[in-house]
């Protein structure tokens, strides 16, 4: 039974983190439904449903779910294929259904069988995606949209390009309030009486100075005047019936589709993947160290997605920009996801005009402090000197993540680790120990407590590697476990070579289970090192001779 939270218990700085993540949120969902080929408020509705249903059925507590930019080309080319949005809506009810299915058969668990050397290489991956994402609105260049995170950009230019055409298309305005955003924002961090204030964020002072520098720009004429395409962009519905509008129902009769099942399927899949990443990332980053139930989390967000779907919003997962945001905030408890959710239902309900005055600036500057806290360099750093075992698959991780996508760099680190895992095995098939080795002593070999078909080779291996004339003792005292393939490879040396080739062969603690007979005690316990040391010898001389 979960422990009940008093979601009241940290309030204050619970706001001011919710206050920070709202702010992060607002552009990324509206970039996301705009890449999408989605109604802007499509974005909006998923990032309301996502901080406050999402939100309060999580047991995750620093986890942040909305709209992400890993669906958005699976959403763009659905919408298309399904030739209409409500129809498309029908899809992600159906996501929504099968995530709950998963939730309820536990698959959640395969969450903890991601290597945390993976983990924390997506989160440097995705801080340094955020920083060269964010550079280009830094300096007044939007060509592309807020919160796309793929190598190759909608625009056909990638990550890297499109740096170098800030060089032409920089606004002077815009680095300005970049500049006076930054130092607000290190000066937070700090200062140390700055620091105490807990329930006004620096972001928001960030965005508020951003908005009197640019409104003193447009009042004087200033040439340094950011034009409207670099400020916040959110739909402003004046009549009742373009409130109405807004919320489009999923079209039902689309169930007799097989392609709004498979699209439905699709996005369960990979939103599930996706969030099960980040829980994981979340509680990397939870400086209490908090677990979260991830098969809850799967319910958790199948209800969203149902829910998001039914008033005409987007796909969801749990994403790691909002999530880091939300822990570089100072969150305490899943309450600051809550009110994320509910600053912006009354954003767009209430100031919508004032929001479209917050230049995107501002707001790239609060989201490069997180990219860099992701892929801080004493990151790289820690997991460098751990050896070359933890740090493959984390840099190639981070840099997969960074070329390609989320999945696909998740994807490459753990086949890293795997094959690690697996060379691993292959080196603990027996024990080893480093002794001088004496002319007529016994090759000793102790079997490991469980010896499965990876160390099929290493063993095939060693057994070829005896000695003619040899004395061997095969030891399997500590076993728990022998594979079939492995008691095969011992039967056919003990029958077969070890007579061909007058090899005294004596097999130690083996069980009637294994159907192989123990020998008589032999003598003289001698390491496998000794064994090795021998083999290796007689191989070079045939080699020689």
């Amino acid at each position: 039974m979960s422990k009940k939270i008093n979601l009241f218990a940290n309030l204050k700085s619970d706001f001011a983190s919710g206050l920070v993540v709202f702010l992060v949120a607002l552009p990324l969902c509206l970039g996301i439904a705009m890449a999408s080929g989605a109604p802007l408020f499509s974005g909006i509705i998923a990032g309301i449903v996502g901080g406050i249903v999402v939100g309060y059925l999580s047991q995750s507590h620093i986890s942040v779910s909305g709209p992400a930019a890993g669906l958005t080309a699976i959403v763009l080319t659905a919408i298309t294929d399904l030739g209409a949005f409500d129809v498309f809506l029908t899809a992600v009810f159906l996501a929504g259904v099968f995530q709950l299915l998963l939730g309820f058969i536990k698959a959640g668990s395969i969450s903890n069988y991601f290597p945390t050397n993976v983990i924390e290489g997506m989160l440097a991956g995705i801080g340094i995606i955020i920083i060269l994402k964010q550079l280009p609105h830094a300096f007044g260049y939007d060509a592309d949209f807020e919160g796309d995170e793929a190598f190759i950009q909608i625009d056909g230019d990638n990550t890297f390009f499109a740096l170098f055409k800030v060089l032409n298309h920089f606004q002077l305005g815009a680095i300005i309030v970049t500049l006076v955003s930054l130092v607000i924002l290190i000066s937070w961090e700090k200062v140390e009486f700055l620091k105490k204030i807990k329930l006004v964020p620096g972001a928001l002072i960030a965005v508020i100075a951003g908005i009197i520098i640019n409104e003193i720009f447009i009042s004087t004429e200033s040439s340094l005047a950011i034009a409207s395409t670099h400020l916040v962009s959110l739909p402003v519905p004046t009549t009742l019936d373009e409130f109405k509008a807004i919320i489009v129902t999923p079209n039902f009769s689309g169930l007799s589709n097989s392609k709004v099942w498979t699209v439905g399927l699709t996005i369960a899949i990979v939103a599930s993947i996706e969030t099960l990443l980040c829980v994981e990332a979340a509680d990397r980053l939870d400086a209490q160290k908090r677990y979260t139930n991830t098969n809850v989390e799967l319910k958790a967000q199948g209800i969203g997605n149902i829910v998001s779907s039914l008033i005409g919003g987007l796909p969801m997962t749990s994403v790691v920009v909002r999530t880091s945001a939300n822990n570089n905030a100072g969150a305490k408890s899943k309450m600051s996801t809550i009110i994320h959710g509910i600053l912006l239902l009354l954003s767009v309900l209430i100031i919508p005009a004032l929001l479209n005055k917050i230049p995107l600036a501002t707001l790239a500057t609060v989201l490069i402090l997180v990219g860099y806290k992701l892929a801080k360099p004493s990151t790289i750093k820690h997991f460098f000197e751990k050896g070359k075992y933890q740090f493959i698959p984390f840099i190639a991780t981070m840099v997969a993540v960074v070329a390609t996508d989320l999945l696909k760099g998740v994807t490459l680190g753990i086949i890293i680790s795997i094959i690690f895992v697996l060379k691993g095995n292959l080196k603990r098939a027996y024990t080893f120990k480093k002794e001088e080795y004496v002319d007529g002593d016994i090759i000793h070999i102790d079997l490991a407590q469980e010896v499965s078909f990876l160390n099929k080779a290493a063993i095939k291996n060693t057994l070829k590697a005896i000695p003619e004339n040899s004395k061997v003792i095969i030891s399997a005292h500590d076993t728990v476990y022998i594979a079939h393939d492995i008691l095969d490879l011992i039967k056919e040396f003990k029958t077969i070579r070890a007579v061909e080739e007058n090899i005294k062969v004596k097999l130690k603690g083996f069980k009637e289970a294994y159907q192989l007979q123990n020998s008589d005690e032999v003598p003289n316990h001698v390491s496998i090192e000794h064994y090795y040391d021998v083999a290796k010898r007689a191989m070079v001389k045939k080699e020689v001779f």
